[in-house]
């Protein structure tokens, strides 16, 4: 029999706050009767628990396996997030980036939209409050072309650009120089190269000097660009930067150059008015009729940045959801142990209410004990997904470190005791709602 539902005495009742008044209980006197009546239901309940530390555990585990999963998916998505986030921090939103756009429709039916060296003019002398822009072009054709050093061949991106792409894009050198306007004036066959660009062509540590072939041309290596790790484990740093005027050179008159066009804004607050102008007047400059669909696309970090961690919120709440269910399969693990020990221990309930036991003891003892398993279950289950998401962002080739946001674990464990309560209602109503007679005579 359960200590905590007996009593030697059959006289008084079971319950008791110390110090109780006969002429009638004050406020103190009650607040300390319900602090002791929560007390003792709460050391009955962990006795409970430690006497049936099998069950106990195996009643825990549908909650350890679900907040497990929760947090193991949860902890993975926000370090993806954070990481992919920080590839954007040093932009800022003051960098807008205009491009051409092509409707999936006209892509099929071989259209593609260019934007035009005019269109950089256009930008560099009609709008105000733009302070440093820089155009881009793709180098080397559509298909791309060989990057040699000696026999090693490598493959990267290849970009024209100006002396101005490091401002913009926030990128410097690590060894050597940057491109400098006098290279794209005079088009010299100078080269930038990305770090991975620079492992690929077995180059040292600091190439600057040497020299590298592009499609048959020889190119001098003047600088190596500062690395940027990988994000969804493509490599950031596969890339060489030429001079703008070279790269055009490079692509000939038959290739139409795939520009784009990166600036800065001297003033932040002005961003969305600047951008509303720069729409105006390229939609003016391409002969775009009124209800017609913009032929580019005008975007900043800043609402990539936001656009992005719209989308991982979503994700996170959707997987969170879907594997969350498996937490109410394990409150219904918890419902059906709850019911089979309120019929274990149906006479202890019959004798503790016939000795004057009142109905909430028995209601909270068995709610508590519940809420306990499902709680202790949730604290596991944390540990046991945080512990399991390094593990797992370990095993990821340059995956980035899991994050476990406080909003996780606190909803875990809350959400954990809230099933604990829900699913343990039942058990705790049917035991508390028992006839002392009818308790005392089941066998």
């Amino acid at each position: 029999m359960n200590p905590t539902l007996s009593s030697t005495h059959a006289s008084t009742p079971l319950i008791e706050a110390p110090g109780t008044d006969p002429h009638g209980p004050g406020p103190h006197a009650l607040w300390g009767a319900r602090f002791y009546l929560l007390q003792e239901c709460l050391r009955s309940a962990l006795a409970s628990i430690r006497a049936h530390g099998m069950r106990s555990f195996l009643t825990m585990l549908g909650i350890i396996i679900g907040v497990a999963s929760v947090v193991t998916v949860i902890s993975l998505v926000q370090g993806l997030s954070k990481s992919i986030s920080q590839q954007f921090q040093g932009l800022g939103g003051n960098v807008l980036t205009l491009r051409a756009d092509t409707p999936i429709e006209d892509a099929l039916r071989g259209k593609v939209n260019r934007l035009k060296l005019s269109d950089l003019e256009q930008l560099r002398h009609r709008i105000d409050g733009i302070q440093d822009i820089t155009p881009t072009v793709v180098a080397g054709g559509r298909t791309g072309a060989d990057i040699r050093n000696g026999s090693h061949v490598a493959y990267g991106t290849m970009y024209g650009t100006t002396a101005l792409y490091q401002d913009v894009q926030a990128l410097y050198p690590l060894h050597g120089r940057f491109l400098t306007e006098s290279d794209n004036l005079t088009r010299r066959r100078v080269v930038v190269l990305g770090e991975k660009l620079r492992r690929d062509l077995k180059l040292p540590p600091n190439p600057v000097g040497m020299h590298i072939q592009i499609a048959g041309e020889w190119f001098k290596v003047v600088g190596v660009m500062e690395p940027r790790g990988e994000m969804f484990g493509i490599s950031q740093d596969a890339y060489l930067l030429m001079p703008f005027q070279t790269a055009l050179a490079v692509n000939g008159v038959v290739e139409e150059p795939d520009l784009s066009i990166s600036f800065t804004v001297s003033d932040p607050d002005q961003a969305a008015a600047i951008q509303a102008r720069v729409v105006e007047l390229m939609r003016l400059a391409h002969g775009l009729k009124p209800g017609q669909a913009n032929d580019f696309a005008l975007e900043s970090a800043d609402s990539l940045r936001k656009s992005f961690s719209e989308i991982s919120t979503t994700i996170t709440i959707v997987v969170g959801a879907v594997v969350g269910i498996s937490l109410i399969v394990g409150g219904v693990g918890i419902m059906n142990i709850m019911l089979v020990s309120v019929t274990e221990r149906t006479r202890e309930i019959g004798i503790a209410k016939a000795l004057g036991a009142p109905r909430a003891f028995i209601l909270l003892q068995f709610l508590i004990e519940a809420m306990l398993l499902a709680v202790i279950g949730g604290l596991i289950g944390l540990l046991i997904g945080t512990g399991l998401a390094h593990v797992i962002a370990a095993l990821i080739p340059n995956f980035p470190p899991p994050t476990v946001p406080w909003w996780a674990s606190l909803g875990a464990c809350g959400f954990s005791g809230l099933i604990g309560v829900v699913f343990g209602i039942l058990p705790a109503s049917n035991a508390a709602n028992l006839t002392p007679i009818d308790a005392l005579r089941h066998e």
